[in-house]
């Protein structure tokens, strides 16, 4: 069992490492808490490593490690416009693979093309790992689907419609209030190097 404080420690690393690729450091964990003393995130780190949720590599900068962690294959499905709406194809081009502890439902992939979503670092070519279901709260980033075209976009739930909101001021909201389904919510974007 896990204090709140912990849980938040570990689901900050897990996360670090699931959407950027790599641990964050022990300086980077003290500064993003607050911490004054990096010892402070070292006893964190010794605390969840005895319960075997990490594995630490000591004297290697970002050697902090999942352990347990449930390795998923998940679908690449298409490309989704970061932009204007488009069709999503829904040919799988291949598979990435995903760590994730806490996700329930059906997981898919979709490459990301345009730029209306930059702002919040979601680049052309980047995969969107969706988590597929019908509902989003506001701030949510989905994968909405507008007279059966695709496309990714911040959701508003205002007065009487739903506001689609890009991430990039070259682009305008999207207003809709029929033809319109939410396909899935963003859990995560995944981007390869070289």
């Amino acid at each position: 069992m896990l204090t709140r404080k912990q849980e938040r420690v570990f689901r900050f690393i897990s996360d670090r490492i699931r959407t950027q690729g790599t641990s964050p450091t022990i300086r980077e964990i003290a500064t993003h808490f607050g911490f004054k003393s990096t010892g402070t995130v070292r006893d964190y780190i010794n605390c969840l490593t005895k319960k075997g949720l990490l594995k630490h590599i000591p004297r290697i900068a970002r050697g902090i490690e999942v352990r347990d962690a449930h390795l998923f294959k998940v679908p690449i499905v298409g490309r989704i416009r970061a932009g204007e709406p488009h069709t999503a194809h829904q040919d799988i081009e291949g598979y990435v693979d995903f760590k994730e502890f806490s996700i329930r439902g059906e997981i898919f992939a979709l490459r990301v093309k345009g730029d209306s979503m930059k702002d919040l670092g979601i680049l052309e070519g980047d995969l969107a790992l969706v988590k597929k279901q019908p509902i989003a709260t506001d701030g949510d980033i989905v994968v909405a689907l507008i007279d059966n075209e695709a496309t990714l976009k911040r959701f508003y739930k205002e007065k009487d419609r739903i506001r689609l909101e890009p991430a990039n001021r070259n682009y305008k909201s999207i207003y809709v209030d029929r033809d319109f389904r939410i396909i899935g919510k963003v859990i995560s974007i995944v981007r390869k190097y070289g």
